[in-house]
């Protein structure tokens, strides 16, 4: 079998690929179907099992979304990926800036990062002008926004203000921009296999951010009182070791570092699995991994950090966008964070 892949052009083996995770996802999807329904017409669990089917959903949801996003992206090739992308940053900055208070003085700066930035920023990246590209936000971005936001004339939060708008840019469009840049990427005797860069970076960032939301779910943190009654069997020997004080309980009720740090083992010992269809090595692969998953991880709680600012619970509660986006940036915060460390680690390392 791996022979026979092997022999197989660089577009015949990117479409494999989307075959094998196409039929995965849907083995999958029909499973769960039929057990909702199954649950539906005799319930047999209580509402916590409930609660981590829905979320199990939630998270087969995403991993179509994404997949879908991408096999586009590559059927249609990169110039319609980037373009793709840049629609999918639009609607991401759109959904940010609706829960960000903004002022009429705000007016000019939101016209410059919608229509001038962000068309800009995705237009370097698919002229593959990477050296531009990488600094035309945090530079000079960075400057014209409060420029225009003072001739405006309004002084009222003005830091707080821009910065906000700053930081939806630096999320929504910049870290976005750099996935379809990784499509661009050349390395030798590597040429036309630049899919499947983007398909190791999405996959062990998701399988990082699935292990760690299982483990935090399956094995909660308890008061002492109740852990001792639930540490019988198996499960009781897991919650021992699992089950672990939130870290930062205001900011996320499931983030500790021991679902952190086996989240981190076990994306990154995938991502070495996978070395094969990328151009690391074995080592490579598992340091690239790693890289991308520090990123994506702490990028997701960073914008649970900001949706705790904003009192709301997701970007789109119950599964519909404040803007219609359908709750986008649920979907893509932790790529939007592991993205660019991922692409300016890869570039650095080996001299792409």
């Amino acid at each position: 079998m791996n022979a026979f892949l092997r022999n197989l052009s660089p577009t015949h083996q990117v479409a494999a690929l989307f075959l094998i995770v196409f039929g995965v996802l849907t083995v999958v999807s029909i499973a769960t179907l039929g057990v909702g329904l199954r649950e539906r017409r005799n319930a047999a669990h209580g509402e916590a099992w409930l609660r981590e089917f829905a979320d199990f959903r939630a998270l087969l949801r995403t991993t179509w979304f994404m997949v879908v996003v991408f096999w586009i992206g590559w059927a249609l090739g990169p110039g319609v990926a980037t373009l793709l992308f840049a629609f999918i940053a639009f609607f991401a900055l759109r959904e940010f800036i609706t829960l960000s208070p903004t002022r009429r003085g705000d007016h000019r700066s939101l016209i410059l990062a919608f229509f001038v930035v962000l068309p800009a920023q995705f237009l370097l990246v698919g002229s593959a002008r990477f050296d531009l590209f990488t600094v035309f936000i945090p530079v000079y971005v960075f400057i014209a926004i409060p420029v225009v936001s003072a001739l405006a004339n309004d002084p009222s939060h003005f830091l707080e203000r821009n910065a906000k708008l700053q930081w939806g840019i630096m999320v929504c469009v910049y870290g976005m921009s750099h996935v379809p840049a990784l499509l661009l990427l050349s390395f030798p005797g590597y040429e036309g296999k630049s899919a499947f860069l983007v398909f190791f970076l999405v996959f062990v960032v998701q399988t990082c951010m699935v292990v760690q939301h299982l483990i935090a779910r399956r094995f909660a943190y308890l008061p002492p009182d109740e852990a001792d009654a639930a540490r019988h069997g198996l499960r009781g020997t897991l919650r021992r070791w699992l089950a672990r004080e939130p870290f930062a309980p205001n900011v996320s009720r499931s983030f500790n570092w021991v679902s952190w740090g086996l989240g981190m083992a076990i994306a990154s010992v995938v991502g070495a699995a996978m070395s094969f269809i990328t151009p690391f090595k074995f080592g490579q692969a598992l340091a690239m991994a790693l890289i991308a998953c520090v990123a994506g991880s702490m990028g997701h709680l960073v914008m649970k950090a900001l949706k705790r600012d904003r009192g709301i619970p997701n970007w789109g509660k119950k599964g519909v966008g404040v803007t219609g986006a359908n709750g986008l940036l649920d979907r893509v915060d932790a790529l939007c964070f592991a993205a660019p460390v991922f692409f300016h680690s890869v570039r650095w390392y080996f001299g792409v």
